[in-house]
């Protein structure tokens, strides 16, 4: 085979395959056929405007055939913005089968807010039971108990858009659980009646602001925990046996100090005086030196002492030593 006709025959393949990629007669032709109109031009400048014509022409072919009116538009304009195309004309399929209010402005702006559109109608239509975890409270005798509740819930349309989720949920409902349980007089009323819980509960109006309507709160199991009461008790008592003990061992080492303090002035009144009597020998020198004291008055002076020192002798116990 001559070198340009081969050269030829492949950039003809080529221009083929690239005509067929551009120009999706295949998609124009079941668009066609399913009742869907749409141009061959629209579907060119689909490509150009990097939008893929089959998830276009797919979903308008089933919202077609499911009675629904979906613009060309208005699926390319969600599918730029980032939205699951496929999953919004689910939705709006579901909706419409449920006889659900429910249109496409709606529907885009809850799937461009990252929620699973098709997944809220389908929980719509049935409601969905969340397990919530086991949730303590004290009643007022001091008893604690465990309990564990379903919550049987439904998607609100309305509030998928800035609504809260189920984790808001599950907190609402357990506080509720708590301040049902504590407002009780006994945790045996609440024993015999655990549906008091979930009437109290459904009263409060949980469900505001969330994404959820709540059907139900089904006590599902309550358990009997500590005698938080006693508990508490007993750590006051411990608790005040330590400051007892505290300020016992705070006066204790204060009547210590205070013995310690009267011992130091006590030795200081001791080297006072001995330091008095060291003076004693002094004075005298000084009175025998000046003619102020004679001998006689040394001796009677010595007397007296000597006089002193036996009563003070004297009235010592005696100690025996056992041999």
């Amino acid at each position: 085979m001559d070198p340009i006709t081969l050269v030829i025959i492949i950039a003809c393949i080529i221009f083929l395959l690239l005509f067929l990629w551009l120009v999706p007669i295949g998609i124009w032709f079941q668009a066609l056929i399913s009742g869907v109109h749409t141009s061959l031009i629209q579907l060119i400048f689909m490509r150009f405007r990097k939008v893929p014509p089959s998830v276009i022409v797919n979903n308008m072919i089933s919202a077609t055939k499911a009675g629904l009116k979906v613009s060309q538009n208005e699926l390319e304009a969600h599918y730029l913005a980032g939205g699951r195309v496929n999953t919004v004309v689910n939705a709006l399929i579901s909706a419409d089968k449920a006889n659900m209010n429910l249109d496409f402005k709606t529907c885009t702006a809850i799937d461009l807010a990252g929620r699973d559109v098709l997944k809220a109608v389908q929980t719509s239509v049935n409601p969905k039971v969340i397990d919530t975890p086991p949730v303590a409270a004290v009643a007022k005798d001091g008893i604690q108990l465990i309990a564990k509740a379903r919550v049987t819930v439904r998607t609100n349309i309305k509030q998928l858009v800035g609504g809260a989720g189920e984790e808001t949920i599950l907190a609402r409902v357990g506080e509720g659980i708590v301040t049902s349980i504590g407002s009780a007089d006994s945790h045996k009323k609440v024993l015999e009646n655990p549906d008091s819980i979930s009437k109290l509960v459904l009263t409060k109006g949980l469900d505001s602001g969330t994404a959820f309507e709540i059907l139900s709160i089904d006590i599902a199991d309550i358990d009997v925990g500590k005698n938080i009461g006693a508990q508490l008790q007993m750590d006051q008592a411990n608790a005040d046996k330590n400051i007892a003990q505290a300020k016992a061992e705070e006066r204790r080492a204060m009547a210590v100090a205070q013995e310690q303090e009267m011992k130091a002035k006590a030795q200081e009144a001791r080297a006072k005086v001995i330091l008095a009597e060291a003076e004693v020998p002094l004075a005298m020198a000084e009175a025998f030196r000046n003619g102020n004291m004679g001998i006689m008055d040394y001796y009677r002076m010595k007397n007296i002492q000597a006089d002193t020192d036996m009563r003070e002798s004297i009235s010592k116990p005696v100690v025996k030593n056992d041999k």
